[in-house]
């Protein structure tokens, strides 16, 4: 253990430094911090090159760090919320959520790209944003070399945008005259990431604030039966030799056993929030991580078509969410 510890310090401290980094620009200048991570990570990229002494931990951190914060997550959301949702709202983010994976689908086949690079542009915009992006990234086929490009890429897109509509959706919804409560109900169920929905949410007041994060939570919630699909859908086509196990990644049954915990009530309000903020620190680290692995040149690679994908995958789905408040008067 001390050895193995020896060999992925450099690269752990590594992505710790980018990491504070990171926070410290979000805090005082307002930037995303998970932007932050990835744009500052890019610029060490020269630290994750093979035979560098930092690069088994940026791996290590890039990967493992990555799913532990990911199941934690779990904690943050209930059985009971679940129940107390409703039909309508339940409606919403189930049918918003299989409409924007399968436009992914379809998009990425139109516009001539892989069937991985829809599933992971779709599942990010439909459920949470970059960490959709990360825990789908991580049981998608590794065989393609772009498979780390296209996340870095995802993940800096429903980024970006979810920061634009923090910024442009309470406008869409005043002019609407949606009520604050569905406003909650239109920002959880279409925005990407938690930060944004929350800003968003109580920019407007504390209800809709409150109902945006409860939605939202339900959002996350999907992240388990999507990954636990694809694990089992790309599981199949294992290499002749590899593992033939459970094809089930064990932090997607963390994340569900920590939803169960949660839902019990056993762990205190004190620890579950210390956990929560441990989890997103492990986000952060691990995007960083990620960041030091792209490759600038490669990333521009991706081309304007994807960025349109994106952004046609986010405007759908606001616009079924907001249709479908008016339809279900919500």
């Amino acid at each position: 253990m001390p050895r193995r510890l020896r060999l992925l310090f450099p690269g752990l401290v590594s992505s710790l430094t980018v990491a504070l980094a990171a926070k410290f620009v979000s805090e005082h200048y307002g930037a995303p911090v998970m932007l932050m991570a990835l744009l500052l990570g890019m610029a060490f990229a020269f630290l994750a090159e093979p035979g560098a002494p930092t690069e088994p931990g940026i791996e290590f951190a890039s990967r493992r760090l990555l799913r532990f914060g990911v199941a934690l997550l779990g904690l943050g959301i209930t059985v009971q919320q679940i129940a107390a949702a409703g039909f309508e709202v339940v409606f919403v983010i189930l049918a918003g959520v299989v409409l924007t994976i399968a436009g992914g689908v379809v998009l990425a086949r139109l516009s001539g790209r892989s069937l991985p690079f829809g599933l992971l542009a779709g599942g990010a915009v439909a459920i949470c944003g970059a960490s959709a992006a990360l825990a789908i990234a991580s049981v998608l086929p590794k065989t393609d070399p772009n498979h780390e490009r296209d996340t870095i890429f995802t993940v800096i897109a429903v980024t970006a945008l979810s920061t634009l509509a923090m910024i442009l959706y309470p406008i869409i919804g005043a002019a609407l005259g949606l009520s604050d409560h569905a406003m909650g109900v239109f920002f959880g169920a279409t925005i990407h990431d938690v930060a944004q929905v929350v800003g968003a949410g109580y920019s407007v007041s504390d209800e809709a604030g409150a109902t945006a994060t409860f939605v939202k939570l339900l959002r996350v919630a999907l992240l388990v039966p999507v990954v636990v699909g694809l694990s089992v859908v790309f599981g199949k086509g294992r290499a002749p030799g590899q593992s033939g196990g459970l094809p089930i990644p064990f932090f997607v049954i963390g994340f569900a056993a920590l939803v169960l915990v949660g839902s019990a009530n056993v762990i205190p309000p004190e620890v579950t929030a210390l956990l929560l903020e441990l989890s997103r620190w492990c986000l952060i680290i691990a995007i960083a991580a990620l960041g030091m692995k792209t490759s600038l040149k490669k990333l521009g690679e991706v081309g304007g078509g994807a960025i349109a994908m994106v952004c046609g995958l986010t405007v759908l789905l606001a616009a079924f969410a907001l249709a479908a408040i008016e339809l279900l008067h919500i």
